[in-house]
């Protein structure tokens, strides 16, 4: 769309229901507490329990019945977060219709907070979007009336410049403002600021927050079976009249005309016969080439419908040509699905593609399916996290797609664990919990029913009530995780308030009644936790460091973490551990050290422990990576007094993990974060900002700090020229699978991890531009050396004021 161009909806032709989220309630508030001791009385204290009346009226009369959320006891702020859709739909509104919400506290009777009133259409008859901050009128039931006596808008003459900045951030959210990461931070912090300070200000105000639904374009007023629009009264102001244009965004019947002739099933017959010329071969290999993020225009995709049947040997085609087809043309999609099937089989990569949302003919997304029936269990469950995101894009709950993996997993206990996990993770998105209910009662059903195996298999139930037995054993380590931080004192007398519960109160879980399969490696059966082993890490959420016995002897050591989302983390390390596999592949091992990561809820997951010490720590310690790993590896002979392999093994993980950071964008990066192994196997933990995203301004291209250059010997030593060399060939190798790790983050487009929901779209092409698609091998790896250099320049006092910036980012 041109700049120029005004393109929009009318409300009458929008026959989906109302819907909008209310978010959360802010202000101040005088909240009582839980009674301290027996005596206290208890109608003194009492915890608010407030919900939200919503009523819509037209033309000020009620239309429909109000809609209540549910109870909320565990503010301030209060927070409900729930999606509410009416009855009626947006074709019936008018221009005067009015959303009421009134916020009840029932925890003392039903006690009024107050209530404010909205209009639906703002003064341009356009349908208000996004977020708005509704003042409460305190002690007032919300007025429907026209016009209402409690407008929820503040007006204009009592602006601030809170409400002026609510009304950018609205302009901010709805992508009216450009977007600039690093500012963006500062802007938001600030605002953090002056929202506490105006907030102390106007302690006696309450503003409930609700985020109206968003449409492709604006959303115009107009009547049901009006064919125009009324003219805006002509002022005597010099006020620029917008004028609607409804031709704006049609077809052109001529273009459209053309089109249809071209397509004709009668050209099949002269079709089926075409051969490319020289340029036309050429045009097509360049859209081949091109990312799954890439929209074809028309003419790329009448070029390759044209040549659709001297296509059908190309494998590489087959997810371009279905992109080109017109699926609303039912014998264009007829004979589109009947090439399909003649069609050289495409690759498991190529049928990621195929189960993005794009792609939403049931036949397709079956074929899609049917491909996949040729991977392995190894490499399905390296795709396994992103086919469950992708049964959000099926047409119905009991797709090809879930009886494919719920049958999959009947043969594999392994990928019957993570997909029970991974599918249970999502029962807490209200938007689909139907859906990945529905796949995991297959799930179950089917489990449940299996006989044991001539090898000595257990049956179904036993298998199915083992893996029931996981969620049993992560609530109770959420339990622990509560009462251990409920321990006044410093993290020793946590620890000791640990060992004491896992050997007292709770002493069944240091021997299980029979082995569980470990959450995070369901091949291995834990049987017990080991009191003295366990601990507890020095931070704000007291993560747990379990150590398990396993039955074949040895020991199993975890992280459970308690109030933190770790999906993100889950997903990237999945990534690093589809990379390494990339890698080998082409016999490549950089030393990377893909440790387990499982999501077990939205606030809670595990990790597997990994023996290692941060660089913060080696370097108050031993004040340089080379001592350190001189302790462990002592080598007179060897570069720098240590053995070859261990220094070697540093140089490669250092590469391998160079690379990864910088393809998938991971910010945040300190000393703190980045661990060694004693065999000098170095990696990266705590993904919390990922695909561009840094909290600190200036980020280095590349995550290369100074104490990495150096232990290699510094930037002109050949050990460093060596890292260089690993970097370039562990980019190619990645550019090769550009496609497979582009299409299995565009599955996750409509999952709930943060730096992705924020702007999937944005975040994906962020990704693409990594992998510099545009340049060849030879000078992917010039590229790559300018970035090594910049990045390394950065770290040393001689560079402009550009590059200390830079330096800073390690500090």
């Amino acid at each position: 769309m041109t700049g120029n161009e005004f393109r929009f909806f009318l409300s009458c032709d929008i026959n989906l229901p109302v819907t909008f989220r209310v978010e959360r309630l802010e202000g101040s508030f005088s909240l009582s507490k839980f009674p301290d001791s027996e005596n206290d009385d208890p109608t003194e204290n009492i915890i608010p329990e407030l919900y939200v009346e919503c009523a819509l009226y037209i033309d000020g009369a009620p239309f429909g019945l109000p809609t209540r959320t549910r109870l909320e006891s565990t503010g301030p702020p209060f927070c409900w977060n729930e999606l509410i859709t009416l009855t009626t739909k947006y074709r019936d509104l008018t221009a005067q219709s009015q959303l009421t919400f009134t916020v009840w506290d029932v925890s003392h009777g039903e006690g009024l907070i107050g209530g404010a009133t909205i209009l639906l259409f703002n003064n341009k008859k356009q349908l208000k979007t996004g977020k708005q901050k509704l003042r409460l009128w305190t002690g007032k039931e919300a007025d429907g009336t026209y016009p209402t006596s409690t407008p929820g808008k503040v007006p204009r003459h009592e602006r601030g410049e809170l409400e002026r900045l609510e009304k950018l951030v609205n302009k901010y959210e709805r992508g009216q403002i450009q977007r600039v990461d690093w500012l963006d931070r500062l802007t938001f912090r600030t605002m953090e600021r002056i929202k506490e300070r105006e907030s102390l200000k106007n302690e006696s105000s309450h503003y409930l927050v609700v985020d109206f639904c968003s449409f492709e374009h604006r959303v115009v007023f107009q009547e049901s079976g009006a064919n125009f629009l009324l003219p805006s009264p002509i002022a005597s102001t010099n006020d620029i009249v917008i004028v609607w244009d409804p031709e704006v965004g049609k077809i052109n019947p001529s273009e459209h005309k053309q089109l249809k002739l071209a397509r004709s099933l009668t050209r099949g017959v002269i079709d089926r016969d075409l051969k490319p010329s020289s340029n036309e071969r050429k045009s097509i290999q360049r859209i081949l080439k091109y990312p799954p993020t890439r929209t074809l225009s028309g003419d790329e995709r009448q070029l390759l419908w044209k040549f659709r049947f001297s296509l059908m040997s190309e494998k590489r085609a087959l997810t371009k040509f279905l992109r080109c087809v017109e699926w609303s043309d039912v014998q264009e999609a007829k004979q589109a699905l009947e090439l399909m099937g003649k069609w050289e089989m495409i690759d498991v990569s190529d049928a990621l593609e195929l189960l993005s949302p794009v792609f939403e003919s049931e036949e397709v997304r079956a074929y899609a399916v049917s491909v996949l029936e040729r991977a392995d269990d190894e490499e399905l469950q390296c795709y396994l996290l992103q086919l469950v995101q992708a049964l959000r894009f099926e047409r119905s709950d009991k797709s090809r797609l879930s009886h494919f993996l719920v049958q999959r997993a009947l043969c594999n206990i392994e990928l019957a664990s993570f997909l029970r996990w991974y599918v249970a993770v999502e029962l807490y998105d209200p938007a689909y919990a139907k859906r990945f209910y529905c796949t995991y009662e297959i799930l179950e059903e089917n489990m449940m029913k299996m006989a044991a195996g001539v090898n000595g298999e257990e049956d179904g139930f036993k298998q199915w009530q083992s893996l029931v037995r996981q969620t049993e054993l992560t609530a109770q380590l959420c339990s622990i995780t509560r009462d251990v931080r409920n321990v006044r004192g410093n993290t020793q007398k946590k620890i000791e308030k640990l060992r004491q519960l896992l050997s007292g109160l709770l002493s069944e879980l240091t021997y299980f009644d029979e082995p569980i399969r470990s959450p995070l490696a369901p091949g291995v059966l834990i049987s017990g936790i080991v009191p003295s082993e366990s601990s507890i890490f020095k931070s704000a959420l007291h993560p747990l460091r379990l150590t398990f016995r396993t039955t074949n002897g040895g020991t199993s050591k975890i992280i459970f973490k308690k109030g933190d989302d770790i999906r993100q983390d889950q997903l990237v390390v999945q990534m690093v551990s589809l990379m390494d596999r990339l890698l080998k592949l082409e016999n490549l091992d950089l030393h990377l050290t893909p440790y387990k990561v499982l999501a077990t809820g939205q606030d809670e997951g595990m990790l597997e422990f990994i023996p290692s010490r941060s660089l913060a720590q080696i370097l108050s310690e031993h004040r340089s990576i080379i001592s350190y790993l001189q302790k462990y590896h002592p080598d007179d002979h060897g570069p720098f007094g240590i053995t070859a392999t261990c220094l070697e093994t540093f140089i490669k993980s250092c590469a391998g993990y160079s690379v990864i950071t910088y393809i998938l964008g991971i910010g945040d990066r300190h000393l703190d974060n980045l661990l060694l192994r004693n065999d000098g196997g170095l990696f990266h933990v705590d993904f919390g900002f990922i695909l561009g995203r840094d909290p600190k301004p200036f980020p280095p291209p590349m995550k290369l700090c100074k104490e990495m250059v150096e232990a290699m010997g510094g930037a002109e030593s050949q050990y460093y020229t060596r890292f260089k060399s690993y970097c370039c060939e562990a980019y190619n190798i990645l550019r090769k699978s550009s496609n497979l790790i582009l299409n299995l983050f565009y599955l996750m487009a409509g999952s709930n991890i943060p730096d992705i929901v924020s702007d999937p779209e944005k975040g994906i092409l962020k990704l693409q531009e990594k992998f510099r698609l545009d340049l060849d091998d030879e000078a992917s790896i010039h590229f790559f050396q300018d970035l090594i250099n910049e990045s390394v320049s950065a770290l040393f006092p001689q560079m402009v004021e550009t590059i200390h910036r830079w330096a800073q980012y390690w500090r």
